[in-house]
This record gives structure tokens, C-alpha cells and sequence, in this order.
């Protein structure tokens, strides 16, 4: 494997340092010695400042998740769907697995975003404003059409309780996992078929509950 440039190596150490501590917890300093650059200046030299290499961060593996969705969204448009819940569950789950610099590598985009979104959720939301989430919203508009027995409001409340607990969900299982991809032994394929499951469950619970 190309060892990745001076550029690339820092936004690695960066985004494993951000999915530890959390962007506010780390300095630009502690970037630079995490990746072992002799050059103090060189963050501000790549990036010019910290903020411009957390919008960097989003971007990069937002696009690639994103256009996994859309990709896989317009081949089941294209067959007439999607035609139900677990299909498009689907979709909002497995284009967010396998994010490393291998294909089957985890790394830590997930953690470095869900505590982003606890520090800055403005920075995130505007950032994934510009155009890089339109196939989470695709999946969106999807589950509304599949759910439009349930009152508005409960089903907007329930959206968010899902994109809460996938992200954070998701999140834990990518830092059980190796950075080689090494599997951990409870994220096995039946978990993640049980987590879309709970998932649903979570979306089409009766409304209003029985006492």
C-alpha cells in the first residue's frame, strides 16, 4: 500500500485524536507531534487553521458515504422501491461500515463525528448542508412515505431517535473494531441484522402506546 502523503498522515492522526478526545480537547500542537511532523507550522501550513481541517475531515468521508447511498438508493428506485422499511434501513446503515484506508478497515470517522455533533452540531450541520447528505435524505423522505399512518409529529420525533441511536450505535461498534478490520466478536453479521430489526421496531412501535 502508497504510504499516504505528509497531508494525508495529518489528517489521520487528526481525526483519530478528534474521535478520542473530541475536537475541543485537542490542540493543533498535540496534531502535529501525533504526526510526528518536525515542522510546528505544518497544520497551518496544509490547512490554515484547525476549523478548516475539521470542515476537511466532514467532507471526505461524508462524500464517500454519501455517494454509497445514492448509488445503492438509485439501483433500488431503478427495481420499483423501495418497498419497505428494512430496505431503506439498509441503506442508512451499510454505506456507513468499512470507512479505513482498506476495504474492510473501520478507522474512527464515526466516533470523530457523533462527538462533533455532541461540541458543534452548527459546524456539522453546515458543513453537510453543501450538498453531502442527500442520500441520508432520500432514506428520509423514503421512511415518511412508508410511515405516513403515524401522527407528523411522533414520526419526526421518531427520525431523530433513529439518526441519535445509529449514530452513536455505529459509533460504539467502530471502536470494538480493529483498525486492520479485525472483527469483534459480538458485531457479527446476525448483530447487525438484529440492530436493523431494532431499528424498525423503534420506527413502527404502536402509537399511542398501550398502557
Amino acid at each position: 500500500m502508497q504510504a499516504p502523503s505528509t497531508r494525508d498522515h495529518i489528517k489521520l492522526c487528526a481525526q483519530r485524536l478528534f474521535a478520542q478526545r473530541g475536537v475541543d480537547g485537542v490542540t493543533t500542537r498535540e496534531i502535529v507531534a501525533a504526526s510526528e511532523q518536525k515542522n510546528s507550522g505544518s497544520l497551518h501550513y496544509y490547512f490554515g487553521t484547525k476549523e478548516a481541517l475539521v470542515r476537511e475531515l466532514i467532507v471526505d468521508t461524508a462524500r464517500l458515504i454519501d455517494d454509497r447511498r445514492n448509488t445503492t438508493l438509485d439501483r433500488i428506485d431503478a427495481a420499483g422501491g423501495p418497498r419497505s422499511l428494512r430496505q431503506v434501513l439498509e441503506v442508512l446503515v451499510y454505506p456507513s461500515l468499512k470507512l479505513g484506508e482498506g476495504e474492510v478497515e473501520e478507522d474512527s470517522y464515526l466516533r470523530f463525528i457523533s462527538l462533533l455533533a455532541l461540541q458543534n452540531r452548527a459546524l456539522l450541520d453546515e458543513v453537510l448542508a453543501g450538498g453531502l447528505n442527500s442520500g441520508y435524505q432520500r432514506c428520509l423522505a423514503h421512511l415518511r412515505r412508508l410511515l405516513h399512518t403515524l401522527p407528523p409529529q411522533v414520526l419526526e420525533e421518531r427520525l431523530v431517535f433513529m439518526s441519535i441511536a445509529l449514530r452513536a450505535i455505529l459509533a460504539a461498534r467502530e471502536a470494538s473494531m480493529g483498525r486492520d478490520g479485525a472483527a469483534h466478536p459480538f458485531w457479527t453479521d446476525e448483530a447487525l441484522a438484529n440492530l436493523l430489526a431494532a431499528l424498525e421496531g423503534l420506527l413502527t412501535a404502536r402509537w399511542p402506546p398501550t398502557a
